[in-house]
């Protein structure tokens, strides 16, 4: 226990939330604000990876355990959140894109819930690096079988990437624009009648011991199954036979090899022609 807790303190996690961004958590030890050497080097490495031309914002926010006052606490988080910005900028991140730092004081636990109180406070004593990328086309894609409509001539297994059908952070709820997509999709639906396809759901970036992430709406571990569920029931109520669809959710497990922000996606994969 006392190894798992101490690389918690140390190791820098990826978790996945939305369509064009990314979250980075760093973890800090009890009423402590500095970085030790291993969070350092785990910062400085996240900044080396980042291509900051693709960065349209960061924003940054400090968390505590659900010990203490919540003066303290807003104020212990407040001051994690700006060493961690202080470290970026150190490194090369222009403060310019950094549009938030805020403290947000301390996370409850249901004590009566949580099998391991120790470690779900461990994980509540962090900060949250949310990188906020530009969109990019899938024109630029150039992967064999992806398009982004359904092609002249389909043939089964062919990939249709819906870039511009785009979450909030950890829903599976449906956007104005989203629906415009979908719109869009099921026009050429209508047209290429004989078409049976699977909406397949995506995540990216959960920690490796998580396959898939959280629906903050529906609170349970399903979010790519409830993105392509979203989209299968848009589509039926745009009245395309539902014998024609059927979705999943494949969570982490079907990286495209484009980098993460492409991996958080619904597509939809021909089956029949």
């Amino acid at each position: 226990m006392r190894k798992i807790l101490a690389l918690l303190f140390s190791l820098f996690f990826l978790v996945s939330f939305a369509q064009e961004e990314e979250v980075h958590s760093i973890y800090f030890q009890f009423d402590k604000f500095n970085l030790k050497d291993e969070q350092a080097d785990a910062v400085v490495k996240f900044v080396q990876k980042i291509d900051t031309s693709n960065v349209e914002t960061i924003e940054i926010f400090g968390y505590c355990d659900d010990r203490g006052k919540d003066a303290y606490n807003y104020e212990l988080s407040t001051n994690r959140a700006n060493t961690v910005k202080d470290k970026l900028v150190s490194k090369g991140i222009k403060s310019k894109i950094i549009i938030t730092l805020e403290g947000k004081g301390k996370i409850l636990i249901d004590e009566d819930l949580e099998t391991n109180i120790p470690e779900a406070r461990s994980k509540n004593r962090r900060v949250d690096v949310v990188v906020n990328y530009k969109p990019v086309e899938v024109e630029d894609l150039k992967i064999p079988g992806v398009y982004s409509t359904i092609p002249k001539n389909p043939v089964v297994g062919d990939r249709i990437y819906l870039d511009k059908l785009l979450f909030e952070r950890g829903s599976s709820k449906l956007s104005f624009k989203a629906k415009q997509e979908l719109e869009r999709v099921a026009k050429l639906l209508y047209r290429y009648k004989n078409i049976e396809f699977e909406i397949q759901g995506h995540v990216c970036c959960t920690p490796s011991f998580h396959k898939e992430a959280i629906d903050r709406d529906t609170k349970k571990r399903a979010l790519s199954t409830n993105r392509a569920y979203s989209v299968f029931k848009y589509l039926g109520f745009r009245k395309i036979n539902k014998k024609r669809m059927t979705y999943k959710g494949y969570g982490n497990t079907q990286p495209l090899g484009k980098g993460p922000l492409l991996d958080r996606r619904v597509e939809l994969v021909i089956t029949k022609i």
